[in-house]
């Protein structure tokens, strides 16, 4: 664990250029294309032909919201603070609620928070690719016909070719976000030149007196003030795969200045007399270049659509590996980076709930009720966090971390209040499938653990199976066996069984267990721990980080250069196979608990298909277990 992250390495002035327009691809997607729909939605709860006050207002509020949220918070503060180079709300609750200290409270806000992720991840490609195609409207009010189905199509080929991965193309999503963001930088200019004295707006007293002069109305309008910065938490999610320094750099020096510009451009020519009717952000271009900048905008709104795709299936990685979510089959797309990953029944889901939103909503202005209340909640979440953070990480004071902390809570409290008045708007979306995905991890991990007890109480000591070993009552046949087991100081429970029931062992044998550890990556000299329990019985520990999934022929290979005399062209893995069946005691976890985890075990991924063991080298043995 460090202050300042370290998951790059040191890179060169070029390699830092190349990690910076990469970033732009992955990174600032979702509010590099907020624009789109942002300031549009604000003045919408003005009414038409706003006041100068009332867009300036709206136009300091943005600016504000991008520099405190985005710049202070995220990018100089919560990107300081890392759990060995990662980020995010989970790699907070793995740092602070678990290997730090054991705090259920914490683990719980912050899967929650996780949990709201998959909310956003399901509303932000529909309201991203609608807004983009709805500028046709402006070329010809009658295409206005087509929006919907060709945003229906789009998404559903997105969602549709996750399995092929996006290796192929990735490397063109930095370039055309940089192209992007060009030309929004470029289009905002023409605004501002129309109407110069826009930045007043920079004055955050034009911002502040709108909300005090509009009473509810005008703190409703955080709500859609807020949009400007809900790709902000993606910033520190993605923190592991580019590093700090580059996030940083391309936030600074393209993306920031890029949407100040733009959108001052567009509330340059709302106070230069342009209509709020339809989307501001197309009436900044001109009218020969609307068509390539509508094809422009949709790509954009596809790679922040697909950004938030990949970061979903990280996230489920992860919670896979801390076991708070059953075993998925998780597909690596690419050799050329840990994070190019496929889970269809992730991938599948959000197609649903993404297509089902995008056909009930049909535009962005109706969606963009049901955006935000997701990421509004993580993002104050996050902000609890980093005040804990910021005592024992940093080990500030409580009243500096408090006033720091204070602000952010302040500003995200009000973005949240402001939300949570949009519910019924459609809000409810968001908060229902959270809950549906917190609702699983919950009572997967309660399952898990009930069942981890059982299986831990029930285990004989080894001492005990080595002298039967040791009896000569057992037969020892050739050949080499791997068992997988939980516990380390214990007879493996597969083992007692095969032994048992079968009055026979291979004679090289292998206790292995898995440990996933509450820290992202693992350090190369405490990956592996062997023993040498008895004659040709070895004992072996991996561990992993929780952003790893373990390679099972190269742990083995670890072990053969220990000294572990297995024949790795001759070895059968022993894996158990789980029936769950509630206690007839009624002892147990409640019935309906113990009916939904039977139930998500049966339809978890097999964990020898989930280890990609050799089909034709594994025994599962059966057993049921009463939780």
């Amino acid at each position: 664990m460090s202050i300042e992250a370290t998951g790059a390495e040191p890179q060169s002035n070029r390699g830092l250029g190349l990690a910076s327009v990469a970033a732009l691809g992955v990174v600032f997607g979702d509010i590099g294309t907020s624009p789109l729909y942002t300031l549009k939605t604000v003045l919408d709860y003005t009414g038409p032909n706003p006041d100068a006050k009332a867009t300036l207002g709206a136009l300091s509020l943005i600016l504000w919201t991008l520099f405190l949220v985005t710049t202070v918070k995220y990018v100089n503060v919560a990107m300081r603070i890392d759990n060995d180079g990662e980020g995010g709300i989970i790699a907070l609750m793995t740092l602070l609620g678990v290997r730090r200290r054991q705090r259920p409270l914490i683990v719980a806000a912050a899967l929650f928070g996780a949990a709201l992720i998959y909310g956003d991840g399901a509303i932000t490609p529909a309201i991203s690719v609608l807004s983009a195609l709805e500028g046709v409207e402006q070329i010809a009010p009658s295409l206005q016909t087509y929006v919907l189905p060709a945003a229906t199509l789009i998404l559903l080929a997105l969602f549709a070719a996750q399995p092929f991965g996006t290796a192929a193309i990735g490397r063109a999503f930095g370039p055309i976000m940089l192209l992007w963001f060009a030309v929004i930088a470029a289009l905002g200019a023409y605004g501002v030149i129309q109407h110069p004295s826009v930045f007043a707006a920079v004055d955050p007293l034009y911002g502040l007196e709108y909300l005090s002069n509009g009473g509810l109305q005008g703190f409703l309008v955080l709500g859609g003030v807020f949009l400007c910065v809900t790709g902000a938490e993606a910033l520190y999610a993605d923190m592991g795969h580019f590093g700090p320094t580059p996030i940083r750099l391309s936030w600074s020096l393209i993306v920031f200045p890029a949407l100040i510009v733009n959108y001052a451009g567009q509330a340059a020519i709302v106070l230069a007399g342009a209509s709020t009717e339809g989307n501001i952000f197309y009436r900044l271009c001109p009218t020969p270049l609307l068509t390539p900048m509508i094809v422009l905008a949709t790509v954009a709104t596809v790679i922040a659509s697909q950004s938030i795709i990949t970061g979903a299936f990280s996230m489920t990685r992860q919670a896979i590996q801390l076991g708070w979510l059953p075993r998925m089959a998780i597909t690596q797309t690419s050799a050329e980076g840990y994070g190019q990953i496929y889970v269809g029944a992730v991938n599948w889901i959000l197609m649903i709930v993404t297509l089902g939103l995008t056909i009930g909503f049909g535009k962005s202005d109706n969606l963009a009720a049901a955006y935000g209340i997701a990421v509004s909640a993580t993002m104050l979440m996050t902000s609890v966090l980093l005040f804990i953070a910021m005592r024992e990480v940093w080990g500030w004071p409580i009243a500096g971390a408090g006033a720091v902390a204070g602000l952010f809570l302040i500003v995200d409290g009000a973005f949240l209040a402001a939300n949570l008045a949009k519910v019924m708007q459609g809000g409810w979306v968001p908060l229902l499938l959270a809950s549906i995905v917190y609702g699983v991890m919950w009572i997967w991990h309660r399952g898990a653990t009930a069942v981890r007890d059982q299986v831990v109480a029930q285990q004989t000591p080894l001492s005990a199976m080595i002298a039967e070993l040791h009896s000569g009552k057992i037969a020892r046949v050739p050949g080499s066996a791997v068992f997988f087991t939980r516990a380390f100081d214990k007879t493996p429970p597969v083992m007692d069984w095969h032994v048992r029931k079968n009055r026979a062992l291979h004679e090289s044998v292998l206790a292995l267990t898995l440990t996933v550890l509450s820290i992202p990556w693992t350090d190369p000299d405490e990956r592996l721990t062997v023993q040498h329990v008895d004659d040709k019985f070895w004992r072996a520990e991996a561990r992993r980080g929780f952003m790893e999934h373990p390679d099972i022929p190269e742990i083995l290979k670890e072990c053969k250069a220990t000294g572990v005399g297995i024949d790795l062209d001759d070895v059968t893995f022993y894996v158990g196979a789980e029936t769950i069946v509630p206690r007839e005691d009624g002892k147990g976890i409640p019935r309906w608990q113990e009916a939904l985890f039977a139930a998500l075990g049966r339809n978890a991924e097999r964990i020898s298909d989930y280890l990609d063991l050799p089909c034709d080298q594994v025994v599962e043995i059966g057993r049921e277990i009463a939780i």
